[in-house]
């Protein structure tokens, strides 16, 4: 238990190969979930942005209709 086998040795290797594979399936994974991550904040940003900009459109509205 203490000492390691060859198959040990070769779990090691293709689970190294799997993480820092420069074109294996792990690695376009992990990019294709970065992505998505940032699609879903820039997503967040702007619903964010939209409600920002429509609470002082209306405000605006109200105001300008008194004035008139």
């Amino acid at each position: 238990m203490g000492s390691m086998s060859i198959w040990h040795w070769a779990i090691v290797a293709v689970v190294a190969l799997l993480l820092f594979g420069g074109r294996g399936k792990l690695s376009g994974l992990m990019g294709d979930a970065a992505k998505g991550i940032k699609a879903f904040k820039d997503g967040l940003k702007d619903e964010d942005a939209k409600k920002d900009e429509t609470k002082p459109e209306t405000a605006k509205t109200v105001t300008d209709k008194d004035a008139a």
